[in-house]
């Protein structure tokens, strides 16, 4: 059987077109025959492909412009389909899975035969989780095999919470995007790695370390003065992350905001004359905020903005999350 996008270099991905679909059973096929397809989640868009076929992962690798390092997430249908994965799952592993998933968790363990060091970036461990979306569930169960799934962006760009940027981004050099609603939570799920005692937050999001701690009362926040970039076993601490082109300043009150030409706001208060910045959202909680980040970072590229101006949250809740992407993009 052909497989789907044979192309040899990144360059020859413009010669195709990208399908817009509306059934999994049609991505689930494209994906069967070798193709990767964006897909939604209830974090963000990804780019997924077969876990099982090679050239199906580097395709991934080269249409987001991904460093070769870079680890990635394999997504699972259930629970049972982590025996394929890693044959040593620790139990603060299966505790969070039993609490939070399906849902925005991922937790690395112990990397079985099945999974390649393209995807585990040459560590022993690979990230797991199971998505909550029914959408991305459905394509995942007609398919019968697990999927890598990197947020469907080139690399170091803000993260896709719709099709239409997932179309934006990375037309012509992907086989299908399938339409879903918007992503409910906006930023990447949360990464715990279990390989070592005592567990560490990698990376945080939409779970907060508060109730993580619930589960893991030990668990570690990670350093990030005194990581290790090289043994990192996350995706996205090891390169520049979540930044639009315009730049990121993040400030605490309204009188930090220097400039207001050609310059835009978001944050949680409302700043006096607002209709001299070219874009200004005033977001509710910092949920509604976290939601809405990365798309209101695209929205600023498409103003041509030249800087943005984001509030500073606390560190409680998904606050932790959404500082964490939002000091990554100001440091790009």
């Amino acid at each position: 059987m052909q497989k789907v996008g044979d192309w040899s270099t990144a360059a020859d991905m413009g010669l195709k077109p990208t399908e817009i679909v509306t059934n999994p059973l049609r991505a689930a096929e494209l994906l069967r025959l070798g193709g990767i397809v964006a897909v939604p989640t209830e974090t963000v868009y990804g780019l997924a492909a077969r876990y099982d076929d090679v050239q199906a992962v580097e395709r991934v690798f080269l249409a987001k412009g991904r460093p070769a390092d870079n680890p990635l997430i394999v997504h699972l249908a259930e629970r049972n389909w982590l025996a394929a994965i890693s044959d040593c799952v620790s139990r603060e592993a299966e505790s969070l899975l039993d609490r939070f998933s399906p849902g925005p968790i991922t937790v690395t363990v112990p990397k079985g035969a099945s999974v390649s060091d393209r995807i585990s970036g040459g560590l022993p461990s690979v990230a797991v989780r199971i998505p909550a979306d029914p959408t991305v569930n459905a394509v995942l169960r007609a398919l019968g095999i697990p999927l890598v799934a990197p947020s469907a962006n080139r690399s170091g760009r803000p993260s896709p919470t719709t099709w239409e940027a997932v179309r934006d981004e990375l037309d012509g050099r992907i086989d299908a995007i399938l339409v879903g609603e918007p992503a409910r939570i906006g930023i990447e799920s949360t990464v715990v790695d279990c390989c070592q005692l005592p567990p560490v937050l990698l990376r945080p999001g939409s779970i907060s370390l508060e109730e993580l701690a619930e589960v893991l009362p030990n668990i570690q926040v990670l350093d990030p003065i005194h990581m290790d970039t090289e043994t990192l076993s996350s995706p996205g601490l090891r390169y520049r992350h979540y930044a639009p082109a315009a730049r990121v300043v993040l400030v605490d009150r309204e009188e930090e905001i220097l400039e207001r030409n050609n310059c835009g706001y978001l944050g949680l208060t409302c700043i006096a004359n607002a209709e001299s910045l070219a874009l200004c959202r005033v977001f509710s909680t910092a949920d509604e905020y976290a939601r809405w980040l990365f798309s209101s970072f695209r929205e600023a590229d498409q103003l041509g903005l030249a800087r943005l101006y984001c509030q500073r949250v606390a560190l409680a809740g998904i606050g932790r999350g959404l500082m964490d992407r939002m000091e990554r993009a100001a440091k790009g």
